[in-house]
């Protein structure tokens, strides 16, 4: 499920707006806000029971953003770029700033049980308990950017594609080592094809990526590995593609509207529809249809 929700009331000094979007994925919670501010801010974040990564993705402002353990304790780490911060289950966390205009984070809060299911894993006591300030690992924010680009996204695909990112960020975060066997070889021929026969059995559904996992009976991180070396594409590439391709057939054989068409592939509407198409065939979707139809 996915919520965005405009914040007015009951907010620390300085800051004008608060706008916070919401979606879990793995068991991972993503919230991703977006500040505006107008000058010295200083906030404690929620007390939180399970531990939790955040990234920094913008900033505007005379003084960059500090993280910090107290509210009068400054940061011991210095400023670096594209930072984030880990904060174990129970630890108090506060961000400040001296001069803010505009600030967006992405907070990902971690259910290991759920997780360590999902992702057939154990994590380390001591990588999850200790604290990190002002991080860099310029992958996991890439990911973590790109899974903050997906928090509103209704497309079908885009729920294999949060969980693929999920199980990589985790994966990189408590320093998951390569199970065994994945050495980049492919799926076995039984169990690419039980994966592909359940995912066209299910188009356009939302489909987890635990579920195909379990069907090839590995972990998600070994299966998506697996399955890209086997395909050439990420599992929520495959199966948008799949779409795409079942809506070319559909142009072509019926005279289904564009509307019709988007929504029978579980596209928002005609526009998003159009846009997808476009990107993966270089046309829009009328054009495409007229070219092969008269």
């Amino acid at each position: 499920m996915l919520a965005r929700t405009d914040v007015l009331a009951s907010l620390p000094e300085n800051i004008l707006n608060l706008s916070v979007s919401q979606r879990a994925w793995n068991g991972v919670g993503v919230k991703l806000n977006e500040w505006h501010c107008s000058g010295r801010v200083i906030h404690q974040f929620p007390q939180e029971t399970k531990p939790r990564l955040i990234a920094l993705l913008e900033e505007v402002g005379g003084n960059p953003c500090e993280p910090r353990l107290r509210e009068t304790q400054p940061c011991p780490v210095a400023y670096t770029p594209r930072h984030m911060d880990f904060a174990p289950g129970g630890m108090e966390m506060w961000g400040y700033s001296a001069d803010c205009r505009f600030a967006k984070d992405a907070t990902l809060t971690f259910d290991l049980a759920v997780l360590g299911v999902r992702t057939a894993r154990e994590f380390d006591a001591d990588t999850v308990s200790a604290p990190r300030l002002r991080f860099s690992d310029d992958r996991i924010w890439t990911l973590i950017k790109m899974l903050s680009d997906a928090v509103s996204d209704p497309d079908p695909s885009s729920q294999l594609y949060g969980d693929g990112l999920t199980t990589a960020i985790a994966a990189r975060l408590f320093a998951d080592p390569p199970p065994p066997g994945a050495d980049g070889k492919g799926l076995a021929v039984w169990q690419l094809r039980r994966v592909v026969e359940y995912l066209n059995e299910h188009l356009p559904e939302r489909v987890d990526l635990a579920h195909l996992a379990a069907l090839a009976g590995l972990s998600q991180a070994h299966f998506s590995r697996a399955f890209k070396a086997s395909t050439g594409m990420a599992p929520y590439r495959w199966q948008l593609d799949a779409r795409i391709r079942r809506a070319q057939a559909q142009l072509i054989d019926t005279r289904a509207s564009l509307d019709q068409v988007a929504e029978a592939n579980g596209f928002a509407d005609a526009v998003h529809f159009g846009r997808t198409f476009r990107k993966f065939t270089g046309a829009t979707p009328a054009a495409w249809r007229r070219d092969r139809t008269n």
